[in-house]
C-alpha cells in the first residue's frame, strides 16, 4: 500500500457512490487493496449500510494520517456534510455544495502532499448544473483545481484496462462539432500528453501511441474526407519528429481486434465514441476512468451515478476497485520515477 492513502469522493450520494464503496471496502482484505479515506457525510454512508444489510463501522478522522491505523477495521471518514437528506436514486441539487466540498477537500489532500491520488466516485452533471456548476464535467473541474494562477491545464480523458487503454481526442461536445473542434494542434497537444505521462506513470519509457482516423476507412485517400491528411498526419509527422512513437491514421474499424492491439500501448481516437465503444464492449465492468495533463493522480469507476440502482444491492464495485488500484499504481510508478 502506499504511505498516505487515496482520498476517494463520495460523488453524488443519491447515486451508487455509497454503495460501491461500502462494497469496496468490505473487500479490502480479499483483494489486497489500497488504503483509501473517504471523503463523504457518515450519515450518508451509515444509512446506506443498513439499506444494504452491510455491516461496515465506520471511523471518524481529523487528518488523513489516521487512515492507515484504522483501515483493517474500519472505513476512514473525512467528513463532508450533505445538506439535505439524501434518498437513494433520487438526487437533489441541494447536495452539490457537498460534491463540489468533497471534490475541492481531495485535490487539496493530493497538492498538500496528505494523499497520493484522487479517486472519484460518479456525479451528475445535471445535477450540479442545476446548482450552477460553470464546468462542462468532472475532468475540466479538476482542471480548473488543478492549475496554478494564469496557467490552463488540457486534461486528457484515458480509459484504461488490461485490454485496451484508449484516449479521446474530443469529448463531451454534439458529434456535429468535432469538425469544427479538431484541428492538428489539439491532436498533437494531446499526443505530448499521452506520450509524457504513460512514461510517468506506466513505466514504459518509448509507449506506442496508434491514432484513428476521423472519417470512414480513415478518409480513404481523400474520397471520404480530408481531415487526416489535413489535420491528422501533420500532427503525427511532428509528434515523430520530436521522437514519440506514433503512427496511423488508422481505419477506427479495425484498429480495436486482438491482433491490432498488441502493436501499440494505447490509441487515441478522435471522437468519443470512438474511443469509448470498444473499450466499454472489452472492459464494460472493470474499465478506469484515469485524467491525464493534471499535476496530480486521479482516476475514477468508468460508470455514471446509476441512480435506479442506488440502495438496490445490485451496483457492481468492480470498476471502483480497479479505479483504486490504478490510481495505487500510478502514484507508485510517479513517486518512483522522481526519486529516479
Amino acid at each position: 500500500m502506499t504511505e498516505r492513502p487515496l482520498a476517494l469522493t463520495m460523488g453524488d450520494p443519491a447515486g451508487i457512490g455509497p454503495d460501491i464503496t461500502l462494497a469496496a471496502w468490505s473487500r479490502r482484505k480479499e483483494l489486497e487493496l489500497p488504503c483509501f479515506v473517504l471523503l463523504g457525510d457518515p450519515d450518508v454512508m451509515a444509512a446506506r449500510a443498513e439499506l444494504l444489510g452491510l455491516s461496515v463501522p465506520l471511523e471518524i478522522i481529523d487528518d488523513p494520517a489516521e487512515a492507515g491505523d484504522c483501515f483493517a477495521d474500519a472505513l476512514p471518514i473525512l467528513p463532508v456534510a450533505v445538506p439535505v437528506e439524501v434518498i437513494p436514486g433520487e438526487p437533489d441539487a441541494a447536495a452539490a455544495s457537498a460534491i463540489q466540498g468533497a471534490i475541492e477537500q481531495a485535490v487539496d489532500l493530493v497538492r498538500g502532499g496528505l494523499a497520493s491520488a484522487v479517486v472519484t466516485n460518479p456525479i451528475s452533471k445535471v445535477v450540479l448544473t442545476r446548482a450552477g456548476f460553470p464546468h462542462p464535467g468532472h475532468t475540466e473541474y479538476l482542471a480548473a483545481l488543478g492549475a496554478e494562477p494564469g496557467e490552463e491545464l488540457h486534461p486528457v480523458m484515458l480509459l484504461a484496462s488490461d485490454a485496451l487503454k484508449v484516449v479521446p481526442v474530443t469529448i463531451h461536445m454534439p458529434l456535429k462539432s468535432v469538425h469544427d473542434v479538431l484541428t492538428t494542434e489539439l491532436i498533437l497537444r494531446t499526443i505530448r500528453i499521452v506520450h509524457e505521462d504513460f512514461r510517468r506513470y506506466f513505466g514504459i519509457e518509448a509507449p506506442r501511441l496508434a491514432l484513428t482516423g476521423l472519417n470512414p476507412h480513415a478518409g480513404e485517400s481523400g474520397t471520404l474526407g480530408d481531415e487526416e491528411e489535413r489535420i491528422i498526419v501533420p500532427a503525427i509527422e511532428a509528434a515523430r519528429a520530436e521522437g514519440i512513437d506514433v503512427s496511423g491514421p488508422y481505419p477506427a474499424d479495425t484498429m480495436f481486434h486482438a491482433a491490432a492491439r498488441e502493436t501499440y500501448d494505447v490509441a487515441l481516437g478522435m471522437y468519443h465514441d470512438q474511443a469509448l465503444i470498444p473499450i466499454k464492449t472489452l472492459a464494460f465492468d472493470t474499465g478506469v476512468n484515469a485524467t491525464l495533463g493534471l499535476p496530480f493522480v486521479r482516476t475514477s469507476p468508468d460508470h455514471g451515478t446509476a441512480f435506479a440502482l442506488a440502495g438496490s444491492g445490485k451496483a457492481s464495485p468492480d470498476s471502483l476497485i480497479e479505479a483504486l488500484k490504478l490510481a495505487d499504481r500510478m502514484a507508485r510508478r510517479s513517486k518512483e520515477g522522481s526519486a529516479a
